[in-house]
């Protein structure tokens, strides 16, 4: 039975990647469609990144009074109906109205399950859980890039949302396997501490500002990459342009199942520090200037490799890092600190390209690959203080 939970929450993570690709991968053919400039892709996504992190934020207490099954089951729907809002959208403005269950859906089952694998599974189980992240973040730009070749952006949206539905329908059915080890989680939760006096723990500001660079780095991959290329890449379809989206979910993915393979044995923060030196390493390739697009892909491949073990490593870290008592509400707090960077960097990287250009981005992705890797030894010697 607990391997069966195990492989609906593998899947549940697949639902949480889907959503997240697909405006970087359709905002190409939309910004033409809605005739926009295509820094509005920006606010967009800075409003579905707003709305998760007010869910993010109240999750402590959803995750108090609520079984993390059911916060499942409602963020899920509020994903569905912000994915269909998007395809029916026939103007700009619509956009901001569904971005609102679009990012409250993401950001409360985000910081639920994380805490709960946190506490329940090691942490090869978490890396290979946020690999399948991945596999959903790569499903979709290659769903976008289908439907830009045989009907319209509009049904990239829509397909996306039918499989979200068939998750659903497994989740609702899986509901009588979250009984296990209920009596202990729910223990464990009455007990939890609040976001105010979490906040005051050693590492703790330290780390929300190394999930905000983290993010932010990230993000603008996510927002940016296709956009990356036709601006730098003269001759390009928009289904090849659409389909770069997936380079840095692929690299994700791969660094992920990697991390998985090998965690238990480097651990967390050993796993931190080559990740981000791959990243840098990636970084480099897609500063070099080419003609061609394949060594700027295969250093969005590299960098996302190394992000990979990042995020899921900074989670699984909070327990250990900070307690029990205070996991809960740690998480929550990386999880709102890491959309604030989702929020404005991307958008803050919007405005900078439309001034300087996009070719800008390779330092843009450096400033926030050194901000993480300062702000998370920070962390750890301020823990071995205390």
């Amino acid at each position: 039975m607990g391997s069966l939970l195990l492989a609906v929450i593998y899947l549940i993570f697949i639902s949480l990647g889907l959503p997240d690709s697909l405006l970087g991968s359709g905002w190409p053919k939309m910004q033409m469609v809605f005739d926009v400039p295509s820094s509005y892709a920006g606010y967009v996504s800075m409003t579905i990144s707003f709305m998760t992190i007010i869910s993010a934020l109240l999750s402590p207490r959803f995750i108090k009074r609520f079984h993390t099954k059911w916060i499942v089951i409602v963020s899920i729907l509020l994903t569905v109906f912000g994915l269909l809002g998007f395809s029916f959208s026939w103007n700009y403005a619509l956009l901001f109205v569904f971005a609102i269950p679009y990012g409250l859906g993401a950001g409360a089952i985000d910081a639920s399950v994380n805490h709960y694998v946190a506490n329940n599974y090691s942490g090869s189980v978490m890396s290979f859980l946020h690999c399948f992240y991945g596999v959903g973040a790569v499903i979709s730009p290659s769903i976008m890039a289908l439907a830009l070749k045989y009907a319209r952006w509009n049904e990239g949206y829509r397909w996306t949302a039918y499989l979200q539905i068939g998750i659903l329908l497994v989740c609702i059915l899986s509901l009588p396997l979250w009984k296990i080890g209920k009596e202990e989680q729910d223990e464990e939760i009455a007990d939890s501490a609040g976001i105010r006096e979490t906040i005051k723990q050693p590492g703790v500001i330290l780390t929300l500002i190394a999930f905000f660079a983290y993010c932010s780095g990230e993000c603008t991959c996510f927002l940016w990459t296709p956009s990356y290329f036709a601006g730098t890449r003269a001759g390009l379809s928009d289904q090849l342009i659409a389909s770069f989206g997936s380079l840095i979910f692929g690299g994700l993915m791969l660094g992920r199942f990697i991390s998985g393979l090998i965690s238990n044995k480097l651990g967390d923060r050993l796993l931190i520090r080559i990740g981000i030196i791959v990243e840098l390493f990636g970084i480099l390739l897609v500063a070099i200037p080419s003609a061609g697009y394949i060594v700027a892909a295969v250093g969005f491949v590299i960098i996302g490799t190394g992000m990979g073990p990042v995020y899921p490593s900074i989670q699984h870290m909070a327990p250990e890092n900070f307690g029990k008592r205070y996991s809960a509400a740690a998480i929550g707090l990386q999880m709102a600190s890491a959309y604030v960077g989702s929020t404005f960097m991307p958008t803050v990287f919007g405005i900078i390209q439309q001034q300087i250009g996009i070719g800008i981005m390779p330092a843009y992705l450096l400033i926030f690959a050194l901000l993480n890797i300062g702000m998370l030894e920070l962390t750890y010697k301020s823990l071995r203080k205390n």
